[in-house]
């Protein structure tokens, strides 16, 4: 997406952000998710919205049938918004940034976890209070992601900082200290 996409993408997450308010935060936040994910992964839907011979109404319907639930009138408008203006491509996308926006709201991060085997509540946990504390949060939103190249350990990626604690990443680390102390 290019730098003008994205800044008209924000523009209608600003907008939204305003019209939804802190009171329905969390209900937008997830009714955006949901809406991004359908998006992203049916390519059948997004040629059909991209398609020159489907009317504005029909892609409004396309997009209410494929999300399948019921989303607020300031979602649905803003979604219809950006429809009648062919901005259909830069849902997704004004979809993360309202998320962004709302985590920077409540101090939240979103965090990826990459383990070896599926992480215990107790031991997400644990995570979250560790790192929220390090990247200055008051809580993180943390995805646990299963990733067997790891060998064991953990890493995390909470925005573009990246903590690797697992043994494949401490090996890397290993490998260029003694390249580069052997040339």
């Amino acid at each position: 997406m290019s730098k003008d996409q994205a800044i008209v993408a924000k523009r209608y997450a600003l907008a939204l952000f305003e019209v939804a308010g802190v009171t329905k935060l969390e209900e937008t936040v997830s009714e955006l998710r949901l809406v991004k994910n359908v998006l992203e992964i049916n390519k059948d839907l997004q040629k059909v919205l991209s398609h020159p011979k489907v009317s504005k109404d029909q892609k409004k319907e396309l997009i209410k049938e494929s999300v399948g639930a019921d989303l607020s009138p300031a979602v649905m408008n803003t979604i219809y918004l950006m429809v009648d203006r062919n901005r259909y491509t830069f849902i997704p996308e004004m979809a993360a940034q309202f998320i962004e926006l709302a985590n920077e709201a409540q101090g939240i991060a979103d965090a990826n976890v990459y383990s070896v085997r599926p992480l215990s509540d107790s031991e997400i946990q644990k995570l979250e209070q560790t790192f929220a504390a390090r990247v200055g949060k008051k809580a993180l939103r943390i995805n646990n992601i299963v990733d067997s190249s790891l060998v064991g350990g953990i890493k995390i990626r909470i925005g573009n900082r990246i903590f690797d604690g697992s043994i494949s990443g401490k090996l890397n680390r290993m490998e260029r200290q003694l390249a580069s102390n052997g040339s």
